[in-house]
């Protein structure tokens, strides 16, 4: 089931020996709409970001510059993804549970997202989302 709402994708990549330009158009190699774009940076070493799901929202995580893990959960399967080039995004479906963590210096994390911000979107408690995916009664 993991397989199925998480996996990478790869961008078009475009050399220039002036410099390489990527794109990422909804729809197209985004599998969705995009609603919302942001971006986190200045993560101080050791912190974690994420640790949620969501109910209906889908992610394309990219890392523009630097690295980061992406730790994914469905309730029965786990894995980790280091992200460490801008041309690809980890596409991250609704009702995975998600954590970002071992940002390196200078990273910089660009999510875009399917839906605008909606508080009620988010799972915030582990419990919780286990009970929500049906592994906890």
């Amino acid at each position: 089931m993991l397989k199925e709402k998480v996996r990478i994708i790869e961008l078009p990549k475009i050399t220039d020996p002036r410099g390489n330009l990527t794109v990422a158009q909804e729809e197209m190699e985004v599998p969705f709409s995009i609603a919302r774009a942001y971006w986190t940076y200045d993560v101080p070493s050791g912190e974690c970001r994420g640790g949620h799901a969501h109910r209906q929202l889908e992610q394309l995580i990219i890392a523009t510059s630097g690295s980061f893990d992406v730790n994914v959960d469905d309730g029965e399967e786990r894995a980790t993804y280091h992200l460490n080039h801008p041309y690809q995004g980890l596409y991250v479906g609704p009702g995975i549970w998600r954590t970002l963590d071992d940002f390196s210096s200078g990273a910089v994390c660009l999510v875009l997202a399917s839906h605008l911000f909606d508080e009620q979107d988010y799972i915030r408690e582990y419990d919780e989302f286990l009970t929500y995916v049906g592994c906890l009664k």
